[in-house]
């Protein structure tokens, strides 16, 4: 079986707590080669100098390619493109546009007076400027979606403006991704998809977390975390669970795989190495 190219996700430092977290995370991972990695955008863009940073810090320091998040949530389209552009000015040449979360506290999304009215838009914008895009899918259906459907055809539009590939948000059977890819080709989608896996690193806050973003968990899963967290076994069984779906899904022909690190990196390397990935440098030749 040939092995997949990896990508991995972090988020910006909030403390210096975080930025040592956030180092130790990448010097973890840096050494199985991801193809890329990305760095998140916090909700109303309260992390936009931090991700600006840590994009910057992470491809000279460890020569690894980078992309960084961006929203258009609570900004104008001058101040987005602003934002991209100090990208670029630090190297940056790939963006994951999404359209983002709103502020907490507030009833949803509305688009700024002077800012993108939706991601669609957003991608336009940043195609024009001769960015390479990639853009979020939902395998299960996004909350604020109508129906599947509507996840299909929202995702076309956003290939249609400009994107190059689209990640998925996490998920935790790999019959959902492989109906969601069988019903993108369908729509004519014809840009990859990659699967996004999120090893379970906290079951209280990950179940949390995707009954809220419509990630449905099956019955057994959710039973197993709870015996698992029980008996003090949760992290064998989240490595165990999420090998599992990476091996199910290169079976099925998936030749990338995304994973959300929340900068907990021991999980995700667990994963990988379950998968055959081997680390191609030494720790000491990427710090």
């Amino acid at each position: 079986m040939p092995m997949p190219a990896v990508s991995f996700e972090f988020f910006p430092p909030k403390s210096l707590q975080g930025s040592f977290r956030l180092w130790d995370t990448v010097q973890t991972l840096a050494p199985l080669a991801p193809e890329w990695v990305s760095v998140t955008y916090g909700a109303g863009g309260t992390t936009r100098e931090l991700t600006r940073e840590a994009v910057a810090t992470i491809g000279q320091a460890f020569d690894l390619r980078v992309a960084g998040h961006l929203t258009c949530v609570d900004a104008s389209r001058e101040e987005t493109l602003d934002v991209a552009r100090g990208f670029r000015k630090a190297g940056v040449e790939d963006i994951v546009a999404l359209r983002g979360d709103p502020p907490r506290g507030t009833d949803g999304f509305t688009a700024h007076p002077d800012g993108f009215a939706n991601s669609v838009e957003l991608v336009a914008a940043l195609a024009e400027e001769g960015f390479t895009l990639r853009v979020g899918c939902y395998p299960d259906k996004h909350p604020e979606a109508a129906d599947g459907d509507a996840d299909i055809a929202w995702l076309k539009r956003k290939i249609d403006a400009g994107a190059k590939e689209a990640i998925t948000q996490f998920f935790f059977d790999p019959e959902t991704f492989l109906r969601f890819r069988d019903r993108a080709v369908a729509a004519g989608i014809d840009a990859p998809i990659v699967p996004g896996i999120l090893p379970v690193e906290n079951w209280a806050k990950a179940s949390k977390f995707a009954d809220a973003c419509g990630a449905l968990i099956p019955d057994d899963l959710r039973a197993a975390f709870d015996v698992a967290v029980r008996d003090d076994r949760a992290d064998l069984l989240a490595v165990a669970q999420a090998a599992e779906l990476a091996d199910t899904l290169v079976c099925e022909g998936c030749e990338q795989l995304h994973f959300y690190t929340l900068n907990r990196p021991e999980l995700t390397r667990d994963v990988c190495v379950a998968l055959g990935l081997k680390p191609k440098v030494t720790l000491s030749e990427v710090a």
